[in-house]
């Protein structure tokens, strides 16, 4: 029967900021003496996370991964540039991806004493930020793309077809890493967001002198500028802007994409 209880463990990662892993192992090593397992913690450097914690993670990496007929883009977030480089902080990501593409979002929860062992290693405060995981029904396809700077992934995509091949997926995920779109349809933006940004054109339009008959077809042209900067389909092809995106796709039809990245 362990010397210790869940509240022991609890109160000492409280007292100590500590994993709750590494936590559990310095009561069964002392025999559940708090004192003694907070001594033991701050040997081992593994103290001191609750206050890393409140640290802003504004830095990271961010990883792709497939599994079978799934895909997930997953981002592990840090404070530092030099963190986010670290051979085992871009493992972590990797890892994390891989898990999350295999069993789902929830399976990060089985790395949570890696990124607490890795908190007290590198003493920057570490978590996983965004993740999405698209899953290729039958008849679809899926491809991905992750764009790497200085060993560190930070713009991951993953995409979905229908009724197109694997090249073409791809191809639609590199012109979505650079162009890195909000929705994929006009259906998707909100109406409240839609309708506030026409006001504000409409406004200075207005200001700036046009007609008025002419107001509306102004306006219009303005929000179709505003809706390519935000819709994935409003778009011209990156490689090609002759060519728009819809175009590019044929008969073939976006299912579903998921990007993150570090950035603007």
């Amino acid at each position: 029967m362990a010397s210790y209880s869940a509240k022991d463990v609890a109160a000492l990662r409280q007292m100590t900021g500590a994993g709750m892993l590494d936590c559990k192992n310095a009561l069964e090593e002392t025999g559940g003496d708090m004192e003694e397992a907070a001594k033991l913690l701050r040997m081992k450097g593994l103290a001191g996370a609750a206050k890393r914690s409140d640290r802003e993670a504004s830095e990271g990496a961010v990883a792709v991964a497939r599994s079978g007929d799934a895909a997930a883009v997953v981002e592990l977030r840090c404070e530092t540039d030099f963190v986010a480089k670290a051979e085992e902080f871009v493992a972590l990501a990797d890892e994390l991806a891989a898990l999350v593409a295999a069993k789902g979002e929830d399976a990060t929860d089985e790395l949570a004493g890696e990124i607490d062992r890795l908190r007290a290693t590198l003493k920057e405060n570490i978590s996983v930020g965004r993740m999405r995981r698209l899953v290729a029904e039958p008849g679809q396809v899926l491809d991905t793309y992750l764009h790497r700077q200085a060993g560190r992934g930070v713009n991951a995509v993953a995409v979905v077809l229908e009724g197109g091949s694997e090249e073409l997926a791809h191809e639609i995920a590199v012109h979505i890493a650079f162009t890195k779109p909000t929705y994929l349809s006009r259906d998707e933006v909100p109406e409240a967001d839609a309708a506030a940004e026409r006001a504000t054109l409409e406004e200075i339009s207005r200001n700036e002198g046009k007609p008025e008959a002419a107001l509306g077809k102004i306006v219009e042209g303005r929000m179709n500028g505003w809706y390519k900067e935000r819709v994935l389909l409003d778009q011209a092809y990156v490689r090609d802007e002759k060519q728009t995106i819809t175009g590019m796709l044929g008969t073939a039809r976006i299912v579903s994409f998921a990007q993150v990245y570090f950035g603007a």
